[in-house]
């Protein structure tokens, strides 16, 4: 595959995989608010739309991140350097917080889980996750 579909492809993916994750996040949130002030929580239906999707499409994206990322690192002979070495750190540490996430927001649909945790602070460490892989990727700096 040409390295400029590989690159796109990757870079559709990635998207797809952290919006899907600051969705999850941020939903969960708010049925942690609603729940602490003793309202209704979040309607089971969207909790349920929210798990498919992550099911569906954040998960395969994710899968999807992977072997591209490898595909690309391979196509440009990256491995040894260190700026990837980094950058897969941080795509390991937002793959086990998906995997987090997903579990909760499992577990809440199903209603296992009495009152979710503030998901937020995951919304802001996804940030801040790929800020630094973007930045890794674009200046190289190791």
């Amino acid at each position: 595959m040409d390295y400029l579909w590989l690159k796109a492809l990757h870079i559709v993916a990635v998207v797809t995989w952290i919006g899907g994750m600051l969705v999850v996040a941020v939903t969960m949130s708010a049925a942690s608010g609603r729940r602490a002030q003793q309202e209704s929580a979040t309607p089971p239906a969207v909790l349920e739309a929210v798990r498919r999707w992550d099911q569906c499409v954040t998960s395969p994206a994710m899968i999807l991140v992977w072997i591209l990322g490898i595909a690309l690192a391979r196509t440009g002979n990256w491995f040894p350097q260190g700026w990837l070495l980094v950058k897969l750190v941080f795509v390991l540490l937002l793959s086990a917080l998906h995997g987090v996430l997903s579990g909760r927001l499992r577990r809440l649909s199903r209603s296992q889980q009495s009152s979710p945790p503030p998901s937020l602070r995951y919304a802001a460490a996804i940030l801040v996750a790929a800020f630094v892989i973007i930045i890794l990727v674009v200046t190289k700096p190791i």
